[in-house]
């Protein structure tokens, strides 16, 4: 097993890209966090963790859609072309998927511990699932069982999707959104990091409180002080994650369960609110109960993109 070629995989974010180095059917080893910022372009990243280790294949988990030759971040400025990279980088063959496709390829390697219940239900197997997870913006992914047991992951850009105000409050936090970013407003303006920041922003302003606020670890710290409109917006936004994996799960029937990933909402820990999102989740008027009997989990174990990127067979 040893003599195993090494495979470099990644998982590449706005902020940071990460890599490590597994065999084949291994799990990721030698794993490092490198910022974005300080490196020109992947391919300086990728060369800069490597240094000088020959690598025959890579995996690279990227967070924007992958339609093509041509990859553009959405929140970074690095650009590349997949065969570029490839030969830049000497590899036989370099595969790019989308970083939830990483984190859906990662779920059935999870053991009981890497997860909590958010909601209670019966996972039917055979069934969809959907993994949803909010960061600096909304991934989303659909995991399907064949009957053979192999894992079909569809790609979705279901964050991008138009956003549904639930009640006359989040039909207010549309129209003064719509107002700051031109019209559309999609379901990762407001469910991501800075989505929250905008949400305890604009809640703030509707209050007349006078909160500063750079970031969005700064409305879960001030929510963790008990500042209400900062609880507030919380609590919004768990509602509206809970709401927009309703809609998702309502789409394709999710019945093998949700899987909630992702950084942001394990670094609210306590302050993320199950009993929001479970509100959010199943306030679907005729089909309420229909959610109610799905199962909701929150994937607790950090990286799984790198773990999904190590298992993605292509």
């Amino acid at each position: 097993m040893t003599d195993a070629p090494l495979r470099l995989i990644g998982d590449i974010g706005g902020t940071n890209a990460r890599f490590a180095l597994c065999r084949p059917g291994g799990l990721p080893e030698a794993e490092r966090k490198l910022p974005v910022a300080e490196h020109a372009g992947l391919v300086e990243a990728a060369r800069a963790y490597l240094a000088g280790q020959p690598v025959e294949e890579a995996v690279l988990a990227v967070a924007t859609p992958v339609l093509g030759d041509a990859v553009s971040f959405t929140n970074s400025p690095w650009r590349f072309s997949i065969r570029e990279a490839e030969q830049a980088l000497g590899l036989r063959k370099l595969t790019v998927i989308n970083d939830f496709v990483a984190q859906a390829a990662a779920v059935p390697l999870l053991a009981p511990r890497d997860t909590v219940v958010l909601q209670p239900g019966e996972a039917r197997p055979r069934r969809p699932r959907l993994v949803i997870g909010p960061g600096t913006g909304l991934g989303v992914a659909f995991l399907q069982e064949d009957s053979s047991g192999r894992h079909q992951i569809l790609p979705s850009e279901g964050g991008h999707a138009s956003f549904a105000p639930q009640d006359a409050l989040q039909a207010e936090l549309l129209k003064r959104m719509r107002q700051l970013h031109g019209g559309h407003v999609s379901q990762e303006r407001l469910v991501c990091g800075p989505g929250l920041l905008e949400v305890a922003r604009i809640l703030a302003e509707m209050e007349g409180a006078v909160l500063r606020l750079e970031t969005s670890r700064d409305v879960s710290d001030q929510a963790q002080k008990g500042e209400p409109v900062c609880a507030q917006a919380v609590t919004l936004f768990c509602e509206m994650l809970g709401a927009v994996a309703g809609n998702l799960a309502l789409s394709l029937l999710t019945e093998g369960g949700v899987y909630v990933a992702g950084g942001l909402c394990r670094t609210l820990g306590p302050l993320l609110d199950g009993a929001a999102i479970r509100r959010g989740f199943t306030a679907k008027g005729r089909f309420s109960g229909y959610l109610q009997a799905l199962p909701i989990w929150q994937v607790l174990r950090p990286h799984t993109g790198l773990l999904g990127a190590a298992a993605y067979h292509h």
